[in-house]
């Protein structure tokens, strides 16, 4: 529940505790006081979340309306005093109101919010220099880009334009300070050649746009649910939004340094869907739990506005995805790594001269012009009764493997390496 209290001109106090019953209000309490002006009445009221904004329409009619909104929840008991464990557990989502105004005020000033992106990127960048997965993580703690993102996901709910646009200029902001910065870092420090940790931000699956979908769902959710009922803290979310955002502008960043532009479109893929997939999750979500356009002191928001930000966002969605299932492999290198295991796996099976032991698969760093280089290592056994040479296996292995998968149209370069093991 919601504690909210009123504060109208002297006589009018009656009025909000009668609206207060009709929404369901408890523990109501009404007492004079005086403002530097004039009498007030002051009005204590306890509502469900999910009517506040109910409650405030009734009420815009009352001159003067002063209104606090205590954001934490409360435990509002009545009696009889053996219902309370069934009172207690009546708990709903927020009001549109108050995610609304939370957003409001999580937008903060520009300076903190540009001090938060330059030191993420440094974090960032210290993490994907020295290979340290635990810097990763700090730095998407650290990251300010769960805020702009899911501010964009309201504004386009509530179909606010200037929140819209407000929430898009930080977005891009803080994206362009932190490559900026570990584009910077990595000229001062000479950095000239890639990381393994920039490697394995740089690929991309087939199945990337899922992690923005369900970030954006998720954000929504925990913003729309009730401190006591969220089973998620909101770090652990904000963690979740920044964890494709902060490692992929880092690596943006470090790439244009050392000149490796497929690395650099990989990372303008990455930050480009993820707004788009959080937008498009998160928004709509938002819609079903009830912001609107307009509501109780809220009038900023335009009808035709959620329907075409809608639209564009799934327009650029689409042509995300076109980009990437038509542009291989460079966006879809995690995936066509993983099938060219099973290609291998398939392959080795067929023989009859050895057991596959281990399979691993991997692009490289070798920036060879005009080439994709996938280095595949196969570990295999000669089967029992096989004299056959090992240089022989080898060269057999490697043909076939080679052929298997130029086979399959992935237009990459493989460079298959097949060790031979005796028990």
């Amino acid at each position: 529940m919601r504690q909210l209290i009123f504060q109208v001109p002297a006589g009018q106090g009656r009025t909000v505790i009668e609206t207060a019953k009709k929404h369901g209000g408890i523990n109501l309490m009404r007492f004079e006081a005086a403002s530097p002006d004039h009498p007030i009445d002051v009005v204590m009221v306890y509502v469900s979340n999910h009517l506040v904004e109910n409650l405030l329409n009734d009420l815009e009619a009352i001159p003067d309306l002063h209104i606090t909104l205590t954001p934490q929840g409360v435990m509002a008991l009545q009696p009889p005093p053996s219902e309370a464990p069934q009172q207690v557990t009546q708990v709903q989502e927020r009001s549109p109101l108050e995610v609304f105004l939370a957003g409001l005020q999580s937008v903060g000033s520009w300076r903190g919010f540009l001090g938060y992106a330059v030191l993420g990127s440094v974090v960032v960048w210290i993490g994907l220099y020295t290979n340290t997965s635990y810097l990763l993580v700090a730095a998407m703690l650290i990251a300010p880009f769960a805020g702009p993102a899911m501010n964009t996901a309201i504004a386009t709910a509530r179909g606010d334009r200037f929140l819209l646009w407000r929430s898009l200029l930080r977005y891009f902001a803080a994206i362009g300070v932190s490559i900026l910065v570990t584009y910077l870092l990595s000229l001062i420090l000479r950095q000239d050649s890639v990381s393994a940790a920039m490697i394995a931000t740089s690929e991309v699956s087939q199945i990337t746009v899922l992690l923005p979908l369900a970030a954006g769902t998720a954000g929504a959710l925990n913003l729309m649910q009730s401190e006591r009922s969220s089973l998620v803290s909101g770090a652990a979310v904000g963690l979740l939004v920044a964890a494709s955002l902060a490692p992929p502008t880092g690596m943006v960043g470090m790439a244009i340094a050392v000149q490796r532009w497929p690395m650099v479109q990989s990372g303008v893929f990455l930050l480009l869907l993820q707004l788009v997939g959080i937008n498009f999750a998160a928004s709509i979500l938002f819609r079903l739990y009830g912001l609107s356009p307009r509501g109780a002191r809220y009038d900023r928001g335009k009808k035709g506005t959620f329907p075409l930000v809608l639209a564009i966002t799934t327009a650029f969605l689409i042509a995300l995805l076109s980009w990437q299932f038509l542009s291989p492999p460079t966006l879809q290198r995690a995936s066509i790594a993983q099938r060219v295991v099973n290609d291998i796996q398939m392959q080795v099976q067929q023989s009859e001269l050895v057991y596959l032991v281990e399979t691993d698969t991997r692009f490289t760093r070798a920036n060879i012009p005009d080439q994709n280089t996938l280095l595949c290592s196969v570990y295999v056994q000669r089967r029992d009764g096989i004299t056959i040479a090992d240089a022989e296996i080898r060269d057999r292995l490697s043909q076939d493997i080679q052929k298997e998968i130029q086979q399959q149209g992935y237009n990459i370069t493989p460079l298959v390496s097949v060790t031979v093991l005796d028990p």
